[in-house]
């Protein structure tokens, strides 16, 4: 452990204390998590099962896959390095010091089939300040992996573990004692686990998708001064005891998607042709949300991401509770641009929750038209 790493977390702990935030409960459930039961089975012997590499891409998009399995069961093998970075928020230049994935907020999306493996290398380099570890919604015991994954600086570890359940789901870090923290400072992103036979309406019909989008919302908590202007701090440590009075008022300075306001617009709204098929999946790690796609609906949606479940039909908005991601399925029907927001329209449109889809292609009449423009009376 370096003493930058030991100063920093002493830092850490003396802020938490002053707070409250260190519970021995939770502290206590990870030792017991670490322990194995006496009599562990051992692990299926996967020595026969081809291994595949990923390399992952950063959101909205998403490493190339196949929709359906191909074969039987595989060791999906992904990479993830923890990245401690300052990021700006919006125009004006707000600052906050994140924890990330990868680099990005949200974490890149994983792709696999259901009773894959996944074999996840999480590496904390040496230049981190922090303890970091990841817990997969879609795993089963030790708190998802986070009990097996601590890593100080320097650190790394392995963790396999089998995508028994269809869907899509969050990840998230979730380190003893400052669970909260990590992940409104963006340490979250989504696994998709799809079926092997690829997503169908539930009622035998495939659905097969043209492109796919992954849009994180994430909520900050920016401490403000005296007079009202965002506070700025040299590294995350010295800003942990502000950030965390603010992060209990329950109230957000921003809700952004992928890392920032207005980063899925302009030049980096996501793209698509009338005709073609869309499925966007929507994670949010810590609240709930309510995403709707301002002139297009949601052709299928799984509102809670779980393949298994039958999709609910031609929705307008759907809900995502916090903790959970969502997918939604739509082929679009008319050119030009959609705005694709959070309809809490104050986290839309005061805190940054939107983005753009830019569509191509050949207006249709019949579906809408203007009979007559505005004019005086």
């Amino acid at each position: 452990m370096t003493e930058h790493f030991q100063m920093t977390r002493r830092s850490i702990l003396a802020g938490a204390a002053f707070a409250g935030a260190m519970t021995p409960i939770i502290t206590a459930t990870f030792a017991q998590a670490e322990e194995a039961p006496p009599a562990a089975m051992k692990p299926a012997d996967l020595s026969t099962l081809p291994h595949v590499k990923v390399e992952l891409v950063k959101p909205p998009f998403v490493h190339e896959h196949t929709q359906k399995a191909e074969g039987g069961p595989k060791v999906v093998e992904f990479t993830l390095t923890i990245e401690e970075k300052k990021m700006i928020l919006d125009d004006a230049g707000t600052e906050v010091h994140a924890m990330t994935f990868n680099g990005s907020v949200p974490g890149p999306l994983m792709v696999v089939h259901q009773d894959d493996y996944v074999e996840v290398t999480l590496v904390n380099p040496e230049t981190n300040t922090l303890q970091h570890n990841i817990d997969f919604h879609s795993a089963t015991g030790a708190l998802g992996g986070g009990a097996l994954t601590i890593v100080n600086p320097g650190e790394s570890a392995v963790l396999r573990f089998k995508a028994t359940k269809a869907g899509v789901f969050v990840y998230h870090c979730a380190p003893p004692g400052m669970v909260p923290w990590h992940v409104t400072s963006g340490m979250n992103g989504a696994i998709m686990v799809l079926p092997r036979e690829g997503l169908t309406d539930g009622h035998g019909k495939e659905l097969v998708y043209d492109r796919v989008y992954y849009v994180g919302e994430q909520d900050f908590y920016v401490p403000k001064d005296e007079n009202g202007n965002y506070k700025k701090y040299e590294s995350n440590g010295d800003a942990y005891a502000d950030t965390l009075a603010v992060m209990r008022t329950l109230t957000p300075s921003h809700v952004v998607f992928n890392g920032a306001v207005g980063a899925l617009t302009g030049e980096n709204a996501l793209k698509a042709a009338v005709g073609e098929r869309v499925l966007v999946v929507h994670s949010q790690a810590n609240r709930d949300t309510r995403p709707h796609l301002i002139g297009g609906h949601g052709d299928y949606v799984w509102q809670t991401g779980k393949f298994n479940n039958v999709p609910d039909r031609d929705q307008e908005t759907w809900f995502i509770p916090g903790g959970t991601a969502g997918a939604a399925y739509y082929t679009f029907q008319q050119p030009g641009i959609y705005a694709y927001v959070n309809h809490n329209l104050i986290e839309a449109f005061e805190l940054g929750a939107a983005g753009h889809f830019t569509v191509t292609g050949d207006w249709n009449d019949d579906l809408m038209t203007s009979v007559r423009a505005p004019s005086g009376s």
